[in-house]
């Protein structure tokens, strides 16, 4: 008996810049988004999107970018299964997502343009628990697989009572109305260093009580459900290296070393 056939989704990839913000990478590069800077002979957002064509059900890729860079990551882009549209990113993080999932009408995978270690296999773990009922999921990797895959990978992670983990920028989503969760991150940036827009999704008790380390991930993420009326599951990736995207110099030169030794692994 064949295996059923997987399904389909579409692929959401941010490849915007934060607005007022200098990228030292794709300054060092020469290039005006840090999608298009080289890592291992290919621009990050290459990378990226190779391992969403890899991947079975892929329908489509949307990426949000500002308009006057998308020419040049469509030529920087290889000819694949599934066809790219780009989508103008807006002044914040969840009105970008917006744009991008308007008249989506299946699962969709949310991803980042530096996320360039990602896998297929990661892109179906992460997807899996969709057909199970879950609004959203998120993908993670524990502290002890990050430092296992590059003792230099990753610096922050979110602390529970029963471990650490880091998250891999990797994030499913049901349907519009998961969308709910994205409100959290409406003023953009980056959610782990803004403690106002922990609160805000938490909810004081729950921050407190993550704060503390009493509750577990998956205490902390039905509560999280609740607050949302959405049932979100965390993924648990094995591979640590999902957890190391390319933010600046030190993340770059992990994630080199990582994609030469795939490469070198792949080859024999």
């Amino acid at each position: 008996m064949s295996p059923p056939d997987p399904t389909p989704f579409t692929a959401i990839v941010l490849a915007a810049q934060r607005a007022g913000r200098v990228d030292l990478l794709a300054v060092e590069a020469g290039v005006t988004n840090k999608s298009l800077a080289p890592i291992q002979g290919a621009p990050l957002i290459r990378h990226v999107v190779e391992a969403l064509f890899a991947t079975p059900g892929l329908s489509r890729v949307r990426i949000v970018v500002e308009p006057q860079t998308a020419a040049a990551i469509a030529a920087a882009l290889p000819r694949g299964p599934a066809p790219v549209d780009f989508v103008t990113a807006a002044d914040n993080l969840a009105d970008s997502v917006y744009a991008a999932v308007a008249g989506v009408d299946q699962p969709m995978l949310v991803t980042t343009s530096d996320n360039v270690l990602l896998t297929p296999e990661a892109v179906r773990a992460t997807l899996a628990p969709l057909a199970a009922g879950a609004d959203v999921s998120l993908a993670l990797a524990t502290e002890a697989a990050v430092l296992a895959a590059h003792p230099q990978g990753q610096r922050r992670f979110y602390r529970f009572s029963d471990d650490a983990y880091s998250n891999c920028n990797l994030y499913a989503l049901g349907g519009p109305g998961a969308m709910r969760v994205a409100e959290s991150f409406r003023s953009g940036g980056q959610f782990a260093k803004k403690p106002l827009r922990m609160m805000v999704a938490l909810g004081p008790v729950n921050l407190a009580l993550l704060l503390m380390k009493r509750l577990s991930l998956r205490g902390a993420l039905r509560r999280l459900s609740r607050r949302f009326r959405l049932a979100v599951e965390p993924v648990i990736l094995a591979d640590g290296a999902q957890a190391i995207d390319v933010d600046n110099a030190r993340t770059y030169a992990c994630a080199e070393i990582l994609l030469a030794r795939r490469r070198q692994a792949q080859a024999a």
